[in-house]
Order: C-alpha cells, then sequence, then structure tokens
C-alpha cells in the first residue's frame, strides 16, 4: 500500500511540475508589435515588446517588389547615415525587454522642405511589408508581419 501511494504522489508531482512549466512558458511570453510613427518631423518604424517575457530578434525581413532583404539600407534611396536604424544578423540578435522597444527605422527631418522630404520617405517605406522573426526565452517561435502601406494614408491614388 505505501508502494502505491507513493508512486501516485510521484505521479501528482510530475503532473504538477508540467502544469508549472506551461504556466511559467505562459506567464513570460512576449507580445511583440510593429508600431509606425508619422508625427510632427519624426518618421519611425520600431518594435515593440508588450509581453512580460524578453523578444529574441533572430531576424529581420523587408519584402519589397518580391524581392526579400535583411537590410533596410538595401532598400532605401537614402543616405544610411541620415536615418537610425537596426540590422539583425546571425551574430548579432537583439533582446527587446519587457515594456521597451528597438528602432527598426527612424528618421527626423529639419524645417527646409521638410513636406516634400517626409512624402519622399513615406512613399519609399509604403511599399514594404515588414517581418520580425523571433523567440522567446522557452524557444518558442516568434513571428510578426506588417506591411507599411499605412504611411501613404492621406495621399490621393
Amino acid at each position: 500500500m505505501a508502494l502505491a501511494i507513493s508512486l501516485m504522489a510521484l505521479l501528482v508531482t510530475i503532473y504538477e511540475l508540467h502544469l508549472q512549466r506551461r504556466h511559467n512558458e505562459k506567464s513570460l511570453q512576449p507580445i511583440a508589435q510593429i508600431a509606425i510613427t508619422d508625427r510632427g518631423k519624426l518618421l519611425s518604424v520600431h518594435i515593440e515588446n508588450n509581453g512580460v517575457g524578453p523578444l529574441i530578434v533572430e531576424k529581420l525581413a523587408f519584402t519589397k517588389d518580391g524581392k526579400h532583404y535583411t537590410n533596410i539600407e538595401d532598400c532605401l534611396d537614402l543616405d544610411p547615415r541620415s536615418y537610425q536604424h537596426i540590422s539583425v544578423s546571425e551574430s548579432d540578435k537583439k533582446v527587446i525587454l519587457p515594456g521597451s522597444y528597438d528602432e527598426v527605422f527612424s528618421m527626423e527631418f529639419g524645417e527646409a522642405d521638410m513636406d516634400k522630404e517626409m512624402d519622399n520617405v513615406r512613399k519609399q517605406l509604403a511599399v514594404f511589408m515588414l517581418r520580425i522573426d523571433g523567440r522567446d526565452i522557452y524557444d518558442n517561435k516568434v513571428t510578426v508581419k506588417r506591411d507599411l502601406q499605412w504611411f501613404i494614408r492621406h495621399n490621393a491614388a
């Protein structure tokens, strides 16, 4: 009888450990979002982590006219020194902590010809589809996609 009770207690403990692990995985999930800003003199695209666990970004993929790129510099007709951007590679993954973000693209404009320059950048960004591939600390995959057509929402056809 004692052996049967010990065996049952062991099985219950193993099951409880399984439930605890599942609870921890769900409790520490990152919630990734691609956020876009077009306000005042600032245009930006950034990855937000609105969850409670860290987000490990492994790959950024930009799709433009059916072609895939891993760096935004390869897709834009702008001087890469004129805007903020990040690159992600196998050896240089980014970790985004809960409640924070990392800028994929950010450009602040001066007063001179601001509207014309901003419209040019908006049009260039609007043709992209951005895909983020990452994972959480339990090695579960996280994928987020967003097209950037939002930037030309006010333009007439």
